[in-house]
């Protein structure tokens, strides 16, 4: 079975392929369609995801929600570590630390990044650091998302 980055890289070869393989993923995973995201980049130890600062994913004062900032973390978060662990390893999230730093009035991009060497042989929990900038580049929101790595059960 390929991993999330190699479909990526399949998709992008063709035109809206980035569009089509974000759409796929909150296929699967659906409650990410909430946020409407699209994944600009993704490779082992490396995800970019962003959001359209619309209607449905904004609060009562006019900016983005903090829990879509979150889903767009732990999405980032997720297609990263999976398309860096080896074949045998799985993940979960166990938990994540927020901080908001600015109030999130712009389109917003997440990105994640991680040196995978800790994926060859890990077993435990892992802690991804994700930061969500707006258009202008400033931090509004940093996330710490801790994975809890193990092996997958057979069958």
């Amino acid at each position: 079975m390929a991993t999330p980055a190699q479909l990526f890289q399949s998709f992008s070869r063709y035109p809206l392929g980035a569009r089509l393989f974000s759409r796929a993923v909150t296929t699967r995973a659906p409650y990410f369609a909430s946020i409407a995201p699209l994944v600009e980049e993704l490779r082992p130890g490396r995800c970019v995801v962003t959001i359209g600062n619309r209607r449905a994913v904004r609060n009562h004062i006019g900016t983005v929600h903090a829990i879509a900032m979150c889903n767009m973390c732990e999405l980032a978060a997720g297609l990263m570590i999976d398309s860096s662990l080896p074949r045998g390893l799985c993940w979960i999230p166990r938990g994540m630390t927020v901080r908001y730093l600015k109030k999130a009035e712009t389109d917003l991009s997440a990105t994640v990044e991680a040196d995978c060497a800790f994926a060859a042989d890990f077993r435990g929990d892992v802690v991804l650091p994700v930061r969500v900038r707006d258009t202008a580049g400033q931090v509004v929101m940093e996330a710490d998302i801790s994975m809890y790595v193990s092996p997958k059960k057979a069958g």
